[in-house]
């Protein structure tokens, strides 16, 4: 379990109650406030990703190479949905850890990318092959 799922709403508890604390109503209306308008900018953050994604073929991604060039370990899913603009093909059944999704570009290249608990562990790209006589041989 992931302690920063309890640790940060009890912070804002703990924030929230000393401001009123020490302020009283006014310092609690302004904490509360901040605590507010800092959701509203993360759920503003998740629908517009969402809203591009929607507009996008499922697991398709402009260029496979570039998406693999970009991709770092530890960015969540939304980050990676945001830099494809679509969203992965599913390949792991149900809730099943960890997930893989699939984005490929129009060219049968592809990225396969694992996420263990919404993280990005690893990633593999994976390009079709090259058709006979492609490398210049007459």
């Amino acid at each position: 379990m992931q302690f920063s799922k309890i640790l940060v709403p009890l912070a804002g508890l703990v924030v929230l109650a000393v401001a009123f604390r020490e302020y009283g109503w006014p310092g609690a209306a302004l904490v509360g406030g901040g605590i507010v308008m800092w959701a509203l900018l993360h759920i503003t953050r998740l629908m517009t990703v969402m809203r591009r994604a929607a507009d996008r073929p499922i697991g398709y991604v402009g260029s496979a190479v570039m998406l693999n060039a970009k991709l770092k370990p530890r960015v969540n899913l939304l980050h990676v949905v945001a830099m494809t603009r679509a969203l992965g093909e599913r390949l792991t059944p149900g809730e099943q850890q960890p997930e893989v999704y699939r984005w490929r570009d129009k060219g049968g290249s592809y990225v396969d990318c694992t996420f263990q608990d919404g993280r990005l562990v690893e990633w593999r790209l994976t390009r079709p092959p090259a058709p006979a006589g492609a490398d210049g041989a007459p």
